[in-house]
């Protein structure tokens, strides 16, 4: 049986890591509200640039050169490069867990095809590196404050593998944000590109031939799609690590009780013990 000294250690102790988790709870939903706020803003970005894509590609259905856009041709997918995008710390949950789950899931699934890694964020990074897996390259530190022009390099590089043909797809893994206690695993292709389809070209005036101006919004589209997926997973990472916390300030706080409920009762035992003991001795002194 432990003593009382050891109990109010261990006491003491929860009690800080309380006060760590509840802080770090507190420093996550302030970091979410902004996160938030930019996902929300970018979302309608996001999809006029399709809406404008479909109507661009309608209007040039019939354009020889439309069709012969490097970033629209499709291949046998043997070399793919997978994009995982992952945090850069942990205490979030399952968050990276399951991010890594299914890039571990995607390798098994294509395992006739040469699949290259892309990391962004450091836990990614550390769980296949030391799995000695095909990396061409890795970025941390980008989740802290998103930045167009750092994703847009991402995949501008990518790009530039395809068009080399270096590589015949391009995936991308991340976490979509849903809401504060769910987030959508998404496995997205990004390359070759998915032009939305409109149902018929309406009458719009272009200044510029709709062939060049798809092969312009192609390339922006794919780096919205790289920016977007960088801000989803951020504030996703933020609502996950502040369910976590919220969670084990929870569990800290039905720990304390159970310790302090367990150190009475040890106390009040010790104290029975020596009234028995002195009660004893002076009933043998009689």
């Amino acid at each position: 049986m432990p003593s009382l000294i050891d109990i109010r250690r261990r006491i003491r102790s929860v009690k800080n890591t309380q006060q760590i988790t509840k802080a770090m709870k507190m420093v996550s939903a302030a970091k979410l509200r902004r996160a938030q706020d930019r996902v929300i803003a970018a979302r309608p970005f996001g999809k006029m640039l399709r809406q404008m894509l479909a109507e661009v590609a309608a209007a040039a259905a019939g354009n020889v050169e439309a069709g012969q856009n490097e970033l629209l041709a499709r291949r046998p997918e043997r070399r793919l490069l997978l994009v995982l995008v992952t945090s850069d710390k942990g205490l979030a949950g399952a968050f990276n867990s399951n991010l890594i789950k299914a890039a571990q899931r995607f390798l098994i699934e294509h395992p006739e095809a040469e699949v290259t890694m892309e990391l962004i964020g450091r836990k990614g990074r550390d769980f296949f590196r030391k799995r000695r897996a095909r990396i061409s390259g890795d970025h941390t530190n980008l989740s802290a404050k998103p930045s167009y022009a750092d994703t847009a390099a991402i995949a501008r590089k990518a790009m530039e593998m395809y068009r080399h043909a270096e590589i015949d797809a391009v995936y991308l893994i991340f976490n979509e944000f849903k809401s504060v206690v769910a987030q959508n695993l998404i496995v997205t292709r990004v390359l070759p590109a998915e032009v939305p389809q409109q149902a018929e070209a309406r009458d719009f005036i272009f200044e510029q031939p709709p062939a060049e101006m798809l092969n312009q919004l192609i390339p922006r589209y794919v780096e919205t799609e790289f920016y977007r997926a960088l801000l989803e997973s951020t504030a996703a990472e933020h609502a996950a690590r502040m369910t976590a916390m919220d969670a084990a300030t929870s569990n800290a706080a039905d720990m304390i009780e159970k310790l302090t409920l367990y150190m009475n009762r040890v106390r009040q035992a010790s104290i029975t013990k020596e009234i028995i003991e002195v009660v004893s001795g002076a009933a043998a002194a009689e």
